[in-house]
């Protein structure tokens, strides 16, 4: 039986995938239900999830969410979301918070184009791959997604393409001119790939 809060995440998660399923257009789900998703155990509190841009309006999504009860959670959500390529949203009758970005980049296509259906507790959503996950993750780089990183890549590293996400990675990382994020990157995949005799 799930607890009270796990209920409202679900019953948030049930109102995001049904709203996008109405949409109609290319669209998943990413950030920490994502990860959960795919195997890895963790807490999160909202729903992320990604829409192909050139397919939506700003205001026509606006209008689709709240026939779902999911409603801004700041004034002026729209131009929020014009500026800042991401709506900021509540689903009411649960209070669970969820942000719906805007992709566009080649990478962000292909993610959503990869994406598959999961059953998460009983919802079924599209999720991003665990190998899609590493790079939005290597995106981010924050703690928890350094942690989710290593966790993922130690999970289902037999399956991911490692060629691929150190090409995106460097990528990213010269966009954001960060290029000590390459290094980093390497080292996690060093640690969880070292044999275990020297671990």
């Amino acid at each position: 039986m799930a607890e009270p809060a796990d209920r409202a995440l679900l019953e948030g998660l049930a109102a995001v995938g049904a709203a996008l399923e109405d949409l109609g257009a290319p669209a998943m789900v990413i950030g920490g239900i994502a990860v959960i998703a795919r195997g890895v155990p963790r807490q999160t509190v909202d729903v992320d999830a990604t829409v192909w841009a050139e397919a939506v309006e700003v205001d026509a999504l606006l209008d689709l969410l709240a026939r779902h009860d999911i409603r801004p959670r700041i004034a002026d959500a729209a131009a929020f979301a014009q500026r800042h390529q991401v709506l900021l949203l509540r689903h009411d009758p649960s209070g669970t918070p969820v942000e719906i970005s805007f992709a566009w980049l080649p990478f962000e296509r292909e993610a959503l184009a990869r994406a598959t259906l999961v059953d998460f507790a009983g919802v079924r959503v599209r999720v991003a791959t665990p190998e899609d996950l590493v790079v939005y993750k290597a995106v981010a780089w924050r703690d928890r997604d350094r942690s989710d990183v290593e966790r993922l890549l130690t999970l289902h590293g037999d399956g991911i393409d490692l060629a691929r996400v150190r090409s995106l990675i460097r990528e990213f990382a010269d966009a954001l001119d960060e290029p000590e994020r390459v290094p980093a990157f390497e080292a996690i995949v060093a640690r969880i790939t070292r044999p275990r005799d020297e671990l």
